[in-house]
């Protein structure tokens, strides 16, 4: 399950770069449907998520879009409707997109082509956009976590290589999410004139907590 738009950026990248097709299919299902599965999996003793990791994944979950390059072209399968097998007629025409010969007449296929001059800097910058996200999130999941136990909190600890995030009001989600947002933008913009974007999650999680405490520090004041 590729929940974060950023990882299939990266494989879209990975695609182009090789020369190869490359196509998205999803698997669009309601919340409610994925937990009764999940648990029914569970109750069978197959393989499932346990509660903590299927929060988590609901919660990163980005749906994609066919406007965005990386997302597309896109096959939707509905298997809380339609019921899913390997006759599929949507997976059929998947399968037929990455398979179909073509030729200089072939106007439905699109091959992606690697570009010299930008197949590396590609590569670093999908590389950078999956750390930047997976880190931000982390964090957000951090504060979330740590507000729900309870009680006034005045400060986030995320381990010894991380400085801690201080907070002395209560933060909700939506404006965790705001600030987020705002900060992904801002390093994106900042990195096409200035400093690259951070290559490693402990990198991007110091950006990201000196953006916060800015921005709280602010707030309190």
């Amino acid at each position: 399950m590729i929940v974060i738009k950023g990882y299939r950026y990266e494989l879209w990248c990975i695609a182009r770069a090789a020369g190869i097709r490359y196509c998205v299919v999803y698997c669009d299902v309601d919340e409610a449907h994925c937990r009764q599965w999940n648990k029914e999996r569970s109750d069978r003793c197959e393989a499932s998520y346990d509660d903590g990791i299927f929060e988590d994944l609901v919660r990163r979950f980005e749906k994609p879009e066919r406007r965005n390059r990386w997302d597309s072209p896109l096959f939707e399968l509905f298997p809380s409707r339609e019921g899913i097998n390997k006759s599929s007629p949507v997976i059929s025409e998947a399968v037929t997109y990455l398979t179909k010969t073509v030729d200089s007449k072939t106007q439905d296929v699109r091959i992606l082509q690697p570009s010299i001059a930008t197949q590396s800097a590609r590569f670093s910058e999908a590389n950078s956009l999956y750390e930047l996200d997976r880190a931000t999130q982390e964090i957000i999941n951090a504060i979330v976590e740590q507000q729900a136990l309870g009680g006034a909190i005045c400060r986030v600890t995320l381990g010894q290589e991380v400085p801690p995030i201080e907070i002395c009001r209560p933060v909700g989600l939506p404006e965790l999410r705001r600030l987020r947002r705002t900060f992904v933008k801002l390093m994106g913009q900042s990195s096409l004139s200035g400093p690259p974007l951070p290559t490693d999650a402990d990198s991007a999680k110091r950006r990201f907590v000196d953006y916060l405490n800015r921005e709280f520090g602010g707030h309190n004041a």
